[in-house]
């Protein structure tokens, strides 16, 4: 038989835990937050009161601060990138039948995802610190110019990439919520703090979705892992690029900024990846491939190499100068 093929038998297998899996990650559309919950309420009296004091507190966050907040923010209003990637993953099917179980999982998943970036979004609109029009056509351009992870439609690969990439999304927003904090921005810290939550929920669902498929198909899953790791993860946002410029010529100076303030940094690459690796017990799963042996062995040792190349990474003291955030309104 086939990988492809063995990989599609794995996902019909898993999927029979799908609804399960749907009831214990993630929360009811009636339970869960809404972006409205935490911003001024648009139908009350005091709305124009509550956008004022809004607006005063968003003085006091420097320049970095709202660059990352803003990349964050057109990461999370790609999801139609994202979602539309997820739904050509080999196991996924959402034409026959009314779609499979799994393409229920993406949908819902989306669905919560998507609060994310319309809560961020009217947050930054309100404030008053940001050129809107600017954000706008960077978040268009990044889901017109759609994105490339590496992973082709393997689902292994693809399950990989998202609980590496949903850890990586609660540490940046949860980094954001303390920043906020610690400037006087409950409010907004709140609702980062909120998001960063799902996101942890999410990286617990995805990760178990591998640990699983460790369990039925360990040589397979761990060449995959292994795989993802040798190419690196990119971030969804790789293709990030600002009026009038080319593909991906934002991203680097993105990440700088996030790293120049620690929202985000090359040691906390290292430091999922190794948590990863401890989740999924890579040291005590049995029955491998001689291929899948030496698979292993090379990423018990990644993360100590990859520490000591992150520890020679110089960040340029100064950053871009965006035009999503133009220091003279800050």
């Amino acid at each position: 038989m086939s990988i492809k093929n063995i990989r599609l038998e794995v996902m019909q297998f898993l999927e029979k835990n799908v609804d399960s899996f749907v009831e214990q990650y993630l929360i009811p559309v009636e339970k869960i937050w809404q972006p409205s919950d935490f911003l001024p309420n648009s139908e009350g009296e005091n709305f124009f009161e509550e956008v004022k004091e809004l607006r005063e507190i968003a003085k006091e966050l420097p320049y970095d601060f709202w660059v990352t907040l803003v990349g964050d923010t057109i990461t999370e209003e790609a999801l139609p990138t994202y979602e539309s990637w997820l739904m050509d993953v080999e196991g996924i099917d959402q034409i026959e039948n009314g779609g499979n179980g799994w393409s229920k999982w993406i949908r819902q998943w989306t669905g919560e995802e998507n609060r994310h970036g319309d809560l961020l979004n009217k947050y930054l609109y309100l404030s008053g610190r940001v050129n809107m029009r600017e954000i706008e056509m960077t978040t268009q351009h990044l889901i017109n110019d759609g994105f490339d992870i590496g992973t082709g439609t393997d689902p292994y690969k693809n399950f990989v990439y998202t609980s590496f990439q949903e850890l990586a999304t609660y540490v940046s927003h949860n980094r954001v919520a303390q920043m906020a904090k610690k400037f006087g921005d409950n409010k907004l810290s709140k609702m980062c703090k909120m998001i960063a939550g799902d996101e942890m929920r999410h990286h617990h669902a995805y990760s178990e979705f591998v640990t699983r498929i460790f369990q039925v198909d360990p040589s397979e899953m761990m060449l995959a892992f292994q795989y993802m790791m040798k190419q690196k993860i990119v971030m969804p946002a790789h293709f990030l690029r600002e009026s009038g410029q080319k593909i991906s010529s934002a991203f680097e100076q993105f990440s700088d900024s996030a790293q120049r303030i620690g929202v985000y940094t090359a040691n906390d690459y290292v430091d999922i990846m190794q948590k990863l690796i401890t989740k999924w017990e890579i040291d005590k799963i049995s029955n491998l491939t001689d291929e899948a042996e030496k698979a292993r062995d090379y990423l018990m040792k990644l993360p100590g190499r990859m520490a000591k190349i992150s520890e020679r990474l110089v960040i340029p003291a100064e950053g871009h100068i965006f035009k999503w955030v133009e220091p003279a309104r800050l």
